[in-house]
C-alpha cells in the first residue's frame, strides 16, 4: 500500500494541475442591433450636433416621429450647446458616440473610459442626462469595450440597415436603399444616418420618413423601440462655467 506521503505528494498535485482554472469574467455589456417592437423604426443620427440638426428634427416632428442622435466631438461650444439642447427638448434621445470618434477596438482600458465619460460629463452639463446607449465610432468593438460600457450601465448601440450617406452612397442611392428594405418589410428597423450629410436631411430622411409611415412603420426612439431606458439619470442641468471647455 502506498504511503500517504506518496499520495500528498504525488496524486494530490496531479488532480490539482488537471482541474480547469475558472477565469473570473467582467460583466459585458447588451450590444443592440434591432428593436423588440413590432413595426417599429429607430432613424438614428450619428457625428452630430451639426447645422442640419434643425432641420432634421423639424422633419421628424413634423412627421409625429422620434429620433435618436449620437453625438460625439467637443459640444461645448456655444452652437454645439444650443442643438443639443434643441435635439432634447424637442423630443428626440441624446446618446453618445464618444469624445473623439477613436475606434474604441484599438484603446487602453483607461483611454475608452475616457472617451466615454467626457461625453457623459459634457451631456450632464448641458442637458442633465447621462445616456444609457452609446454608439462606438465605426461600429467597432471588442469586450473590453463591453466590459467598460456595462461599467458604466450603458448598451452599445449598432444598426441593421445603412443609408449609406457617410459612404459614398448618392440620395438616390440611400433613398432606393430605403425601398428595397421596406420592400421586404422587416419587422423592426434599426437605421444608421448622418446628420452631417445636408442630402440626408433635406431629401433622403424626408423621403424614408414618408415611405415608412405609408408601409405602417412606427417611427421612434431606439430606447422606446427596444424597451430599454434612454437615460441612466435625469437632473437639472448645470450652468455654463470655467469647466465647459475640451
Amino acid at each position: 500500500m502506498r504511503s500517504l506521503n506518496f499520495v500528498l505528494a504525488v496524486v494530490l498535485p496531479a488532480l490539482v494541475c488537471s482541474t480547469p482554472v475558472v477565469e473570473k469574467r467582467q460583466a459585458l455589456a447588451r450590444v443592440v442591433t434591432t428593436c423588440t417592437k413590432p413595426n417599429n423604426v429607430a432613424l438614428t443620427f450619428d457625428d452630430g450636433p451639426w447645422v442640419y440638426l434643425y432641420d432634421v428634427s423639424k422633419a421628424l416632428v413634423a412627421a409625429n416621429a422620434t429620433g435618436t442622435f449620437f453625438f460625439n466631438a467637443c459640444i461645448y461650444d456655444a452652437d454645439s450647446v444650443k442643438r443639443v439642447q434643441y435635439a432634447y427638448q424637442h423630443g428626440h434621445q441624446v446618446s453618445s458616440h464618444t469624445w473623439s470618434h477613436k475606434d474604441l477596438s484599438t484603446l487602453s482600458w483607461d483611454d475608452i473610459h475616457d472617451e466615454m465619460w467626457k461625453v457623459e460629463q459634457a451631456l450632464t452639463k448641458i442637458i442633465g442626462v447621462v445616456p444609457a446607449f452609446m454608439r462606438p465610432p465605426y461600429g467597432s468593438y471588442n469586450d473590453l469595450v463591453r466590459q467598460a460600457a456595462a461599467i458604466r450601465g450603458q448598451v452599445l448601440a449598432l444598426w441593421d440597415f445603412d443609408s449609406g450617406d457617410s459612404t459614398g452612397s448618392t440620395p438616390a442611392q440611400s433613398e432606393a436603399a430605403y425601398t428595397q428594405l421596406i420592400a421586404r418589410h422587416p419587422s423592426t428597423i434599426v437605421a444608421l444616418n448622418h446628420e452631417t450629410e445636408e442630402t440626408t436631411a433635406h431629401q433622403v430622411l424626408p423621403f424614408a420618413i414618408q415611405q415608412l409611415q405609408k408601409a405602417g412603420y412606427k417611427l421612434v426612439s431606439l430606447a422606446e423601440c427596444t424597451g430599454l431606458p434612454a437615460y441612466q439619470s435625469v437632473t437639472t442641468p448645470g450652468v455654463r462655467d470655467s469647466t465647459w471647455h475640451c
